[in-house]
């Protein structure tokens, strides 16, 4: 039941166009991140965007980093993070700025 109501939420965040999907406290934070190996930058324009653990429903699960082209000119990206707030653990979703 409490996979169906994060799914739930998670459909919900997407469709809301939030930028926050949520994990509860009781599973802890995720693990430290593993050192990433970047590879050479494809091209002068392309940005690295960092890995991150996401949460799969029954445990954490590491994404990989990648080189990307910014959608605009100068944008730069700001990584997503993992915060605590009333006893939960919150994914905060990078953006481009």
């Amino acid at each position: 039941m409490k996979r169906l109501l994060s799914v739930g939420f998670f459909a919900f965040a997407m469709l809301a166009g939030a930028a926050e999907v949520s994990v509860s406290a009781r599973f802890g934070p995720p693990p430290p991140p593993p050192r990433e190996v970047i590879v050479v930058r494809p091209g002068p324009r392309h940005v690295w965007v960092p890995g991150h653990y996401f949460w799969d429903g029954r445990r954490y699960v590491w994404a990989s980093g990648y080189w990307t082209v910014p959608p605009r000119g100068r944008a730069a990206w700001t990584p997503g993070r993992w915060e605590r707030r009333n006893g939960m653990h919150i994914w905060v979703e990078g953006r481009w700025r």
